[in-house]
């Protein structure tokens, strides 16, 4: 079979395959203690770790984030991750089976997420099944990052795959929006980062999954 025809799956990180919450908002109590504001406990924090630096310092600093110069907030968070990047962090349950489904089936996957790619090359090497991933496309890898399909259609390049063909996976709307413009067939990660106010059924993903297991059966 030629490989443009052959199908493919393109993933989210953060909140699909990685539960990366918990180190996000370590990162984040760490700042706000330096300001003597008080931290944010993990099930506040937890739905809003997919939405980046500035996601989580705006939950954490509310209204008084203006009165701070967030460039200096941001590199501090940055900074406390990058040092303690892989402390919490763990693969969601089922995962490590479904990416070892790929491979035994010959079924190219890659990464696609708007964490820089700096900290993503970074994290995936705490992570053995990540070895036979074959593209890592971050969010500032290009101009445009998700919710533009353009990482999708680059990866899906170094992945030598057709679009028409991949599978994308993630836990949020910039997610299905960048699937469904890249006409790919889009995936809830229902599992990831997603608030019952997100109304997930509205996002006109093809699929929704509970669990990773099931994603094995729609390939």
């Amino acid at each position: 079979m030629n490989i443009e025809n052959k199908t493919s799956v393109l993933f989210d990180l953060d909140g699909t395959l990685l539960d990366t919450a918990n180190d996000l908002g370590e990162a984040l109590n760490y700042v706000l203690t330096q300001y003597d504001l008080p931290s944010v406990a993990r099930d506040i924090y937890r739905p809003v770790a997919s939405d980046g630096a500035l996601g989580m310092l705006t939950l954490g600093f509310k209204e008084k984030l203006k009165e701070f110069d967030y460039e200096v907030l941001r590199k501090e968070f940055l900074t406390y991750y990058e040092n303690n990047i892989a402390v919490h962090t763990c693969l969601y349950d089922g995962i490590a089976t479904l990416l070892n489904d790929l491979n035994l089936k010959d079924i190219p996957w890659g990464i696609v997420t708007n964490k820089p790619e700096g900290l993503t090359n970074l994290l995936l090497p705490h992570f053995d099944e990540f070895t036979q991933c074959k593209s890592v496309i971050g969010g500032d890898t290009l101009t445009q990052r998700k919710p533009h399909p353009a990482p999708l259609f680059y990866a899906c390049e170094q992945m030598k795959v057709s679009a028409k063909k991949c599978f994308y996976v993630g836990d949020a709307l910039r997610d299905i929006q960048a699937g469904n413009d890249a006409n790919m067939t889009t995936v809830i990660a229902h599992w990831g980062y997603i608030k019952e106010s997100d109304k997930c059924n509205n996002w006109q993903a093809k699929h929704i999954c509970d669990h990773p297991r099931e994603i094995i059966h729609l390939l």
